[in-house]
């Protein structure tokens, strides 16, 4: 349904995007990871039209977008990763405002935003101030503007930065009805790894204006199928058993996380005793430590050896 071609874009002289490839069939939710950096907002304001390609094309039911970008834009909603809202006017104004930039009047328009704000669950707060509403709230009504002209595609830029769990959770939820029961395609980024593991059914990961692997979940977390993550629970930092487990050869990747360490082992390594063995003679404290499966968080910085947050 919609696909890149070798997509390139060079600014000044620098490579920003380098000979992307994608597609998203009619109705899947995929996944776009990626540090900051990778290039992924430069590729979706390509595919959305807002930027020429240097080289490369944007195919939408196999015809160039970039001849007539048009064609895209009627059936293309994007949700930005900055509020774009009017904060002075109440949410109803700012849905009406939107749906009449989409064409939309009388009565299909005001069918169209009460409909909107009822998905959203703020049809009792329509007549309220934008610049009143929680972060989450905001979240909600940014992604309602993107819905009002019954998008066939759907770009979500890191649509639930700065919210609180339960407005996430509600917009995770909203997602999955859109793509599951309207058919909506989404194109999905995110800095939180839980979310594409939630929505998405394919992922891409880029990596310096590349993409460097794709594939379902299961095919992407197969690339570490002959390893095992220990997982390390401790009650504070502890940087010289940090450095120690880092250099040390039988490990294959240390990890800092917000509770402690993860260690990437190789299958049935045993190092369980080992690792006890170093945090003693480190004096440190362990609260916590498990085996598990790697997950997709964890096949990502074997990628790209960064955080998604870096």
């Amino acid at each position: 349904m919609l696909e890149t071609e070798e997509l390139r874009k060079v600014y000044k002289g620098k490579v920003a995007v380098n000979g992307v490839n994608l597609f998203l069939e009619r109705g899947e939710s995929v996944g776009l990871l990626g540090p900051n950096g990778a290039g992924k907002s430069t590729t979706i304001s390509m595919i959305a039209s807002l930027v020429s390609p240097t080289e490369g094309d944007v195919r939408l039911n196999g015809k160039s977008v970039l001849k007539n970008p048009n064609t895209i834009r009627e059936v293309l909603g994007i949700v930005p990763q900055e509020i774009a809202l009017y904060p002075e006017l109440t949410a109803y104004e700012n849905l009406k405002f939107f749906g009449r930039i989409y064409g939309l009047k009388g009565k299909k328009l005001e069918s169209r935003v009460q409909e909107v704000l009822s998905l959203l669950g703020l049809s009792d707060r329509q007549k309220d101030i934008v610049n009143t509403y929680s972060g989450g709230m905001k979240r909600r009504i940014n992604i309602g503007a993107a819905l009002l002209h019954n998008p066939e595609i759907l770009i979500m830029d890191e649509p639930t930065v700065g919210i609180d769990p339960q407005s996430r959770s509600y917009i995770l939820d909203m997602v999955r009805q859109l793509n599951e029961e309207k058919e909506i395609t989404v194109l999905y980024t995110s800095h939180y790894m839980e979310e594409v593991e939630r929505l998405c059914d394919r992922v891409y990961v880029m990596d310096h204006g590349q993409v460097i692997a794709s594939g379902t979940k299961n095919e992407l977390k197969s690339i570490l199928s002959s390893e095992e993550a220990i997982l390390i629970e401790l009650d504070r930092e502890y940087p010289s058993l940090t450095r120690e487990l880092k250099g040390d050869e039988t490990i294959l990747q240390t990890l800092e996380t917000n509770k402690g360490l993860k260690l990437i082992v190789p299958k049935g390594s045993r190092l369980l005793g080992k690792v006890f063995h170093i945090a003693e003679r480190h004096e440190a404290q362990v609260i916590n430590i498990s085996v598990q499966e790697p997950t997709l968080e964890d096949v990502f910085l074997h990628l790209t050896g960064r955080k998604l947050r870096d």
